[in-house]
């Protein structure tokens, strides 16, 4: 099976809503396809993100990953956060993962920024391996904080 990473275009988006869905459904939100396109396709439109997806050559998608911009004040200078990362659960562990994953560290090089930054929950130990095998580093410097 070839496995190509892409960059979406706005025909793509249908496609990957039903992977958004699936991962926000991971992290325990009702599955809310309408939610999912809307909100992919906004930042779409607005260019506050920048989707990469994974697809084989049955046209099948298998897996995506969504930069948002970041600025640091102290560096001066522009990073990415890596919000989301979903590879549909019969692929795990195929690679699929470190596909997306370098896409977005050639991104961010490409656009020459800081770095990518991420987060997941603390019981999602595949992901830390998965981030840890690849040379991200928790961060223990810096706090972070969430008021609702």
């Amino acid at each position: 099976m070839t496995i190509e990473v892409k960059q979406a275009q706005q025909q793509d988006l249908a496609q990957i809503a039903y992977l958004f869905d699936a991962y926000r459904v991971f992290y325990k939100q009702a599955s809310d396809y309408e939610l999912a396109l809307a909100f992919i396709t906004e930042r779409f439109e607005k260019n506050e993100s920048v989707i990469f997806y994974t697809i084989n050559d049955q046209g099948e998608y298998l897996g995506f990953t969504q930069l948002f911009p970041n600025f640091s004040s102290v560096s001066a200078q522009r990073s990415w956060i890596l919000n989301d990362l979903f590879v549909s659960p019969d692929l795990r562990s195929t690679g699929v993962g470190t596909l997306l994953l370098n896409k977005a560290k050639q991104y961010a090089i490409q656009t020459q920024t800081k770095g990518i930054g991420l987060e997941t929950s603390e019981d999602n130990v595949r992901a830390q391996a998965l981030y840890e095998s690849l040379g991200y580093k928790k961060n223990s410097e810096f706090a972070y904080f969430l008021k609702v």
